[in-house]
């Protein structure tokens, strides 16, 4: 087994998983961890709560999208801590506990795939998997000043992965580098390298959404890349509010998440820690017409956005409205922050978009990232892109 010190707590409680690689290739040499939401033949998925695990059998086989990393070869050296049934952006685990982060103590690692973050910002391996409904890639990664990528939606199998919201979840993953990130994605990613060679466009609410001093660490990163690509146009995507975006992703995501876990919550009546037997208590009172108006909102807002990157053009917004929140934060301002940050996390979502979150500010010594977001499909000309602007950043390539 490979010797890890786990000072972060990012690992699952117990003994190490570990897999050798299955072959050879573009990842050779290097390790990496997986969120305890995808299944490893022979081991129990907890998902983050004791009950899940207690009630579910290992699995009979590994996820493919595991599968494939061990043989393009890399190695498994364990899996990683996940907010409970993924439903949350702090990182909070009260039952295996929340890891550190590592580039901001004293403030969450964010979630769900705080584990995961952790692990790579703490130099515990080259990469790691999480999942990505509602920012669980994005967000971890901004607070933890890595790259990240939530994926186009449906580019990544998740087969083999517990689910949340089918429709908004995705596959993504975390390094410290851009290389690596889009090494990653030449092993998991449909073949073809898209031409992301259009304007950048300034997604405007998102950065009056972000506190002043976000926004202000992030303005000039966003001026030496239009070194790449010209002066950046701004243009308004959200007229109804990121509030009003908020309100609709997360009646679809309840309505989703209810008739994915809702059965096994009823019968197992399972214990959850602060905040996520209020969700799924939502979820369950999230009916149909409930979800509708959400529903018909995701259909206006991806005719809106789709047509605007169909060239190649990017999108290009602070990641999260803030840095990482303190360990102390109460619930009412976990909430707050959880609202601001999902209604702009939701334009990617709710559109399939593929989006990239760069390391590239810092607010009172706590990282923020830069998000750069392309149209449908166009996954590794985005990566391409992101690469040329971690070179232009100074950022590591």
């Amino acid at each position: 087994m490979v010797a890890l010190d786990d000072t972060v707590g990012a690992f699952v409680p117990g003994p190490r998983l570990e897999l050798p690689p299955l072959g050879s290739g573009r990842l050779s040499g290097l390790n990496f961890a997986v969120k305890d939401l995808f299944d490893v033949a022979g081991s129990i998925t907890t998902y983050g709560n004791p009950d899940w695990a207690s009630t579910h059998v290992a699995a009979s086989a590994t996820a493919p999208v595991v599968t494939a990393l061990l043989q393009a070869g890399a190695r498994l050296v364990g899996k990683t801590k996940t907010v409970e049934l993924a439903y949350g952006l702090t990182g909070e685990n009260v039952w295996q506990g929340t890891p550190l982060n590592p580039r901001a103590p004293g403030r969450l690692p964010g979630g769900s795939s705080c584990g995961s973050a952790a692990a790579v910002a703490a130099g515990l391996v080259d990469f790691a998997l999480g999942s990505d409904t509602g920012g669980s890639v994005r967000i971890p990664a901004s607070y933890c000043g890595l790259f990240g990528i939530r994926p186009s939606h449906g580019a990544v199998s998740l087969a083999g992965a517990c689910p949340l919201a089918p429709s908004l979840d995705t596959c993504g993953w975390f390094t410290r580098s851009a290389a690596l990130l889009a090494g990653v994605g030449d092993v998991l990613l449909p073949g073809g390298r898209q031409a992301v060679d259009g304007p950048l466009l300034r997604f405007e609410e998102a950065w009056v959404n972000a506190l002043p001093a976000v926004a202000e660490a992030l303005y000039p990163v966003m001026e030496r890349l239009e070194q790449l690509r010209g002066r950046a146009v701004g243009l308004r995507l959200a007229p109804e509010g990121i509030d009003s975006i908020y309100d609709h992703f997360r009646t679809v995501q309840a309505e989703e998440a209810w008739a994915s876990l809702g059965s096994w919550v009823e019968t197992m009546k399972p214990r959850f820690g602060p905040g996520i037997g209020e969700r799924f208590a939502a979820a369950k009172a999230t009916d149909a017409a409930v979800a509708g108006p959400g529903r018909a909102f995701r259909r206006v807002l991806q005719a809106r956005v789709r047509p605007l990157l169909a060239g190649g053009a990017i999108l290009v917004f602070p990641t999260s409205p803030c840095p990482a929140p303190l360990l102390t934060i109460g619930m009412a301002e976990q909430n707050a922050i959880r609202q601001a940050s999902i209604g702009v996390t939701a334009i990617a979502g709710f559109c399939g978009l593929p989006e990239v979150t760069l390391p590239a500010g810092s607010v009172n010594g706590a990282p923020v990232g830069l998000s750069l977001v392309a149209g449908p499909g166009l996954d590794r000309g985005l990566l391409a892109f992101a690469c040329d602007a971690a070179a232009v950043l100074g950022l590591p390539v």
